[in-house]
């Protein structure tokens, strides 16, 4: 799924109003239509709705007569409010509230804002819902109880068109919004920036998300994944040749957009691949464990674990299928076992002592093959990156929001993680995995995938030693790092299925990549 900024959607409504001719009405009646549509789909009363019942109950600080439950009661079947700004995301929000009504509906629809500056299309939807026998009321901030309690609450204040904190007016609204039962926003949940799915201030936190024309960013990175709930991409009439794939550069990761290279049938294990991999240290044995199993279950022909001597047994002993190597004195050896292997793997569990820093530096120095660089292989690179801006063969990096950090500089926390990802990339002409919720793969050309698989049962020690064995593994198979992030997540989500968030390991990964892998072969 194609993910298009706030400009890029604005340019493209302005060339289908203008050079195309498409009423702006029209597209605005489209996609009140789609609102509507999904509202009517809820079942009701929706997950907030006790809050706002018991909110409405208590507003004066006593119990309801029999007439004001009675009231409440007739009110709460199929009643909606509508919070609508003065612009063109209002009169959607106008729109919807005006359909609502003519299907019977008990509405409100109140602008937030200042009637002054509604824009034209919204004052027509104003003149329409007023001839179906509704109003477009002012918000009243100091009202505690006539904005809550409605089955449906339908957020239209901005859209995408917001890049600062909401107004306090916009806030009191957010916060009225979450005592009805279901919250609907319209293109973007009001206070999240529709591209880098930042906060500003306070957010909406909304059920549903209906956006228009195409998805975007904003919905699916940062606390923005949070705050849209599920995500519903509308058709409201824009011409689809007016969306070129080749002018977005980030895309929403699904499953019939991956493909895994067949395995020969006459094929042998050398013809799949030889991974080598520089991992481990005392304390610190499980990471290399991890890693060299993911990497046998991904499918890889042959799996070298290089190993200080003081873990050598307790590694060994732990894997049965990779072949696991003792360092020797001489780093040269070390850098000439790796040479023979199609890809390398450096720094799960290596700590970063003396030694171990100058492996990492030698191999990045001297291999031709792809790099895969975790863990501590990427906080030695923190400290070196003028070697990894020299090295001509493909280097992919997996770090999380704290290793990113210490490689590119920045402060935690990292408001615009889509962005950050893109141009570390392109600067560094990398790969790099930024881990985390929504992990994002970005590559130098500008081309960013977002991964929307997983659950917060992954947020353990060890996960990301599974990814980074699977993802080395189905480098050395000639696979597209972002199916490896897809299947890491894909069996999170098997594990959790099995054992739930809580209680599955990391180990539990492993067992479900062979089913992940099964799904997209």
């Amino acid at each position: 799924m194609e993910l298009y900024t706030a400009a890029q959607m604005r340019e493209i409504d302005r060339i289908a109003i203008e050079e195309r001719g498409i009423p702006s009405t029209r597209l605005m009646e489209n996609a009140a239509q789609a609102i509507v549509r999904e509202i009517r789909t809820l079942p009701i009363p929706g997950p907030g709705f006790q809050d706002g019942f018991t909110a409405w109950c208590t507003r004066d600080g006593r119990q309801p007569t029999q007439e004001e439950q009675a009231e409440f009661w007739a009110l709460r079947q199929r009643s909606a409010i509508a919070f609508c700004g003065p612009g063109n995301n209002g009169g959607d929000g106008v729109a919807a509230a005006r359909m609502l009504l003519e299907a019977g509906w008990r509405v409100r629809c109140v602008l937030v804002g200042a009637r002054e500056r509604m824009s034209a299309d919204c004052l027509e939807m104003e003149r329409r819902l007023i001839d179906a026998g509704g109003t477009l009321e002012d918000l009243d901030p100091e009202d505690t109880g006539r904005y809550i309690g409605f089955d449906v609450a339908i957020d239209a204040m901005f859209g995408v068109g917001l890049h600062s904190d909401l107004r306090p007016d916009a806030a009191i609204a957010a916060r009225r919004m979450a005592m009805s039962g279901w919250v609907v926003s319209a293109d973007v949940p009001s206070g999240i920036h529709a591209d880098t799915g930042d906060v500003m201030g306070m957010a909406v936190q909304a059920d549903v998300t209906v956006t228009f024309s195409r998805a975007k960013p904003g919905l699916f990175v940062g606390k923005g994944a949070v705050h849209s709930g599920r995500v519903v991409v509308a058709d409201i009439g824009v011409p689809d040749d007016l969306f070129p794939e080749r002018d977005c550069p980030t895309v929403l990761v699904e499953r019939d957009m991956l493909r895994l290279p067949r395995r020969p049938v006459d094929g042998h294990k050398g013809d799949f691949g030889k991974l080598f991999l520089l991992a481990g240290s005392r304390g610190y044995t499980g990471a290399a464990a991890l890693c060299a199993r993911a990497a046998v279950r991904g499918g890889t022909g042959l799996v070298t674990v290089a190993v200080p001597e003081d873990v050598y047994p307790i590694v060994a002993v732990k894997c049965d299928e990779a072949m696991v190597w003792p360092w020797p004195e001489d780093d040269a050896q070390i850098v000439e076992r790796a040479k023979g292997c199609s890809v390398a793997l450096i720094g799960p569990g290596l700590g970063q002592g003396e030694r171990a820093r100058r492996l990492v530096l030698a191999l990045m120095r001297e291999l031709a093959c792809p790099i895969v660089l975790d863990a501590d292989g990427l906080n030695i690179i923190s400290q070196h990156i003028d070697v990894l801006d020299k090295r001509e063969g493909l280097t992919i990096l997996t770090p999380h929001d704290g290793e990113f950090a210490r490689l590119a500089g920045c402060g935690l926390p990292i408001q615009d993680r889509l962005g950050a990802a893109r141009d570390f990339a392109a600067r560094h002409h990398c790969v790099l995995v930024l881990k985390g919720h929504r992990t994002i793969t970005a590559s130098w050309n500008g081309n960013c995938a977002v991964n929307a698989a997983g659950n917060s049962g992954m947020a353990k020690g060890g996960s990301g030693d599974v990814l980074a064995g699977l993802l080395a593994a189905l480098l050395a198979q000639d696979a597209d790092p972002v199916a490896a992030v897809w299947l890491h997540s894909r069996a999170g989500d098997l594990a959790a299925a099995d054992k739930g968030e809580h209680g599955m390991t990391p180990s539990d990964l492993v067992e479900q990549i062979p089913y992940a892998i099964k799904e997209l072969t």
